[in-house]
């Protein structure tokens, strides 16, 4: 039976804030945290203030509502967050979720950043797909092996490491102070930036996956905030918070720089393909090449712990639910997927994964709030299903207009996008959800509270016949 009281009645100690809050910033802050708000900053250029905006809208904000939504519904996991739209819905789902910030997307990202930033450039071209077949294979197998065992080795390796990365960090933030590369407000702006700066920051944001790994990840909070006596679902919900805007706002702090130093790169270089290059241009400008391998290596072990808790908590999830295969098993077949999807290489891998993303963000976005409000109609499945049903057909649209240009430019595609621009308002912002979803929220609301009364007369009405 749930809770209902604390069993803890004292306030938690600043310690114990800054314990869940640090939790909460590793389980955030990975490999596409570093590259995104870099490679934003040198799109966005002289508007990088306007374009990290709305990236911090989706990179932030989303991600920290997204584990206060896991603590308001009490739920176990992601497909307690989708269980009002029924079991195949919140299964689809999670699988989706799962399979995005896992071995698809998320999880090979681990391993392709430090390869492009730390080991690709000291390698010949010709050998780039060998040093990332042997890279990545090293790579997983270590992440295998630590989350086989079940070992605390990472965990502790991280606690040393993280910090010095950090460390190492902040020392190219006050440099890039100090010395900056070029003044932001005065470098180029590419043309997608030049008018609708902050919905592509928006949109940028989804890349991080954040808002995806909180539905994944917030369990885990929300289950370290009960362990210090924080039972009460409210109370769970407050401290969940309070910890949560502490760490999403040294990440947000974090974000800001990174879009900033991304801008000023453009005095001195061109706008790179993917952020992991412009993250080796940076570092190596800053620190040579002795500080590029030393934060090379760092940043390994930093995506190293990231894949481990990824590779686990994907391992775990899949054995709740499908527990003929054996947490192991699934370990195994996640870290070899990962492996193969790794080395398509991180340029196609951020080609690949955007589709995805747009499909899948207004879903978790529209189902994050749902959450988050749902004490307000008591998570009512005509709710969910109204506002959920109408994010649908945009959500494909955004899909299908994200895929490369072998799907995005063929005669199909085209139709599609051509139709979705005619009908759906604010489709050219990449936002052609929103009013959708509005509109299923003010129907299902209205159903909602209007329900009582319209029962009371149709009991009425039998009544009296």
């Amino acid at each position: 039976m749930e809770n209902t009281q604390d069993l803890n009645n004292k306030p938690l100690t600043k310690q114990q804030y800054f314990v869940i809050s640090s939790m909460l910033f590793g389980l955030f802050f990975g490999a596409g945290n570093l590259i995104f708000p870099i490679h934003l900053g040198q799109l966005a250029g002289a508007h990088w203030m306007t374009a990290t905006a709305g990236f911090l809208i989706t990179a932030v904000l989303l991600p920290l509502l997204s584990v206060l939504a896991i603590s308001v519904t009490r739920s176990q996991g992601v497909y307690d967050i989708g269980k009002p739209l029924g079991p195949v819905f919140a299964l689809t789902f999670m699988i989706l979720i799962h399979a995005t910030i896992g071995p698809l997307f998320g999880t090979p990202r681990t391993a392709t950043v430090p390869f492009s930033v730390g080991i690709q450039p000291l390698l010949p071209l010709s050998f780039d797909q060998v040093g990332l077949l042997v890279f990545s294979a090293l790579f997983f197998g270590a992440a295998f092996w630590v989350s086989f065992k079940e070992s605390n080795v990472m965990v502790s390796v991280g606690k040393i490491l993280n910090p010095v990365f950090l460390l190492l960090l902040f020392s190219i933030f006050a440099l890039g102070f100090l010395s900056p590369m070029g003044q932001a407000a005065k470098q180029s702006v590419t043309a997608a930036y030049q008018y609708q700066s902050f919905f592509n920051g928006f949109l940028e944001g989804y890349n991080t996956m954040d808002a995806l790994a909180g539905l994944a990840f917030g369990v885990t909070v929300v289950t370290a905030v009960k362990q210090l006596g924080k039972t009460k679902p409210s109370e769970n919900a407050k401290v969940t918070a309070k910890a949560g805007v502490f760490a999403t706002a040294a990440i947000g702090f974090i974000y800001v720089v990174l879009v900033w130093l991304g801008s000023t790169t453009l005095a001195h270089f061109k706008v790179s393909a993917d952020g992991g290059v412009a993250f080796n241009q940076m570092v190596s400008y800053y620190l040579g090449g002795f500080g590029h391998a030393l934060l090379a290596t760092l940043l390994t072990v930093t995506c190293l712990t990231t894949a481990v808790g990824l590779v686990a908590a994907f391992a775990q999830d899949f054995h709740k639910h499908f527990p003929r295969v054996s947490y192991r098993t699934w370990l195994g077949m996640m870290c070899a997927a990962s492996f193969l999807t790794a080395n398509f290489g991180l340029d196609t891998i951020i080609a690949w994964s955007t589709p995805m993303l747009m499909f899948l963000y207004p879903f978790a976005m529209v189902l994050i709030l749902l959450s988050v409000t749902s004490p307000l109609f008591g998570r009512d499945p005509v709710v969910y299903a109204l506002v959920v049903g109408f994010t649908t057909v945009p959500a494909l649209f955004d899909m299908v207009g994200a895929f490369p240009p072998v799907v995005s430019q063929s005669g199909f595609g085209q139709m599609l996008t051509n139709f979705q621009h005619h009908v759906l308002p604010f489709a050219n912002l990449g936002m052609d959800w929103v009013v959708p979803a509005v509109v299923g929220a003010v129907l299902g609301l209205g159903y909602h509270w209007l329900r009582p009364a319209f029962d009371k007369q149709r009991a009425t009405f039998t009544e009296r016949n």
